[in-house]
């Protein structure tokens, strides 16, 4: 559990640093911490631009992408603006069996990141 809690900081920080520029507006909650709410939801980050939330966005490691969590992305997708969820990319098949189960594809976008080590 504690790699995986690492793993999802070092995701998270990259891929707010990654959206600053798209985004001059970003609202953090990392995981357990309930900063700044969004329509009564605390989403990983609340994107927005000239004082507009554009998106919301969770990010997801292996052990964090079950049904039940797939409830939370309902209830986040539910709020009126795009949803976009990061997640391994090896779980991209089962992270998408599950927002067909839930029937959100329409209402979410699915994005994927990986660890890359090269040796010499």
């Amino acid at each position: 559990m504690e790699y995986q809690k690492i793993l999802h900081e070092i995701i998270f920080e990259h891929i707010r640093k990654e959206l600053s520029r798209d985004y001059k507006e970003i609202g953090i909650n990392k995981e357990g911490e309930k900063n700044i709410a969004y329509k009564g939801q605390y989403p990983h980050m609340i994107l927005g631009n000239h004082g507009m939330v554009v998106a919301l966005l969770e990010i997801e490691t292996d052990e964090s992408i079950t049904a039940e969590r797939a409830k939370r992305w309902k209830e986040l997708s539910g709020l009126g603006v795009k949803l976009i969820i990061m997640v391994p990319k090896n779980m991209k098949v089962k992270t998408t069996e599950l927002i067909w189960n839930k029937s959100l594809m329409d209402k979410v976008s699915l994005g994927t990141y990986e660890i890359v080590i090269k040796m010499p």
